[in-house]
């Protein structure tokens, strides 16, 4: 019986370590300003509750869509928006999307760094590189015309 509880308590882990939070467009024009969404799935067991956003250094933040369901806070370092939490009660099988308005870098790519945070204090950290465990969303940057 204990032994089934710990594979259990691992596949609900498993679970959440899957829930991949993904920013889209994956592909965008350098240098353009362009309309992000940020894709937050619940996939385990337990509500997400949060969700901070690391802005890269090298992407200027221009504006961020307000919705009634969440509450948002900008970090800030002088003028510039280096992050954002957004905070909603994201159900287990619930997908929850946020939306941002970016201009890009001329070059390059985008790795987008998310922290997800759940109701039981715990956190997945969406921070590695392609092929890791917990990746970063990333968005390309193609020439611009």
């Amino acid at each position: 019986m204990r032994t089934l509880v710990m594979v259990a308590g691992l596949l609900m882990v498993g679970a959440v370590a899957d829930a991949h939070v993904t920013v889209s467009p994956q592909e965008s024009r350098g240098g353009a300003t362009e309309r992000y969404t940020i894709r937050v799935p619940t996939e385990g067991q337990v509500p997400t509750v949060a969700l901070d956003l690391e802005v890269p250094p090298d992407v200027t933040i221009t504006g961020v869509l307000v919705n009634g369901a969440y509450t948002y806070e900008a970090r800030r370092e002088g003028d510039r928006i280096v992050g954002i939490t957004w905070k909603l009660e994201i159900k287990p099988g619930e997908v929850a999307e946020f939306v941002i308005f970016a201009r890009n870098p001329k070059t390059g790519q985008i790795a987008w760094k998310a922290r997800q945070k759940f109701a039981d204090g715990t956190s997945a950290d969406w921070v590695g590189v392609e092929g890791d465990r917990r990746p970063a969303a990333v968005t390309k940057l193609t020439a611009g015309r």
